[in-house]
């Protein structure tokens, strides 16, 4: 009996995704859902999906390890706004990294 409630709850909480968009990166997946609550309220579900490969060659076991975030719509404008900052500052981090390296080179060059 429960098998088939389990069954049954799966069902429903793929009812609940009104949209979705899945990011395959590597080793991983990112999944990021937007659902609809039961008070017709959207929040964001972003799961990170990552294949686990365990075992020996003969008996490997493969598994995926799951992380899930909520966002809920009272946080959007402050997540986005964070989440912005923060990839501005390694955008510029990696622009500086890429400048002493390339400033680097050049000095090699130049000897």
């Amino acid at each position: 009996m429960s098998e088939f409630k389990q069954r049954d709850d799966n069902e429903n909480k793929e009812k609940d995704i009104v949209f979705s968009k899945a990011i395959k990166a590597g080793k991983r997946i990112y999944y990021i859902d937007v659902k609809r609550s039961r008070n017709e309220d959207y929040y964001i579900a972003i799961t990170e999906s990552k294949k686990r490969v365990s075992g020996f060659d003969n008996s490997q076991v493969i598994s995926f390890e799951k992380h899930k975030i909520f966002l809920y719509k009272e946080d959007f404008r402050k997540f986005m706004s964070g989440l912005q900052e923060v990839l501005g500052f390694v955008d510029e981090k990696n622009r500086q990294q890429t400048d002493s390296a390339n400033d680097f080179s050049e000095d090699a060059s130049d000897k």
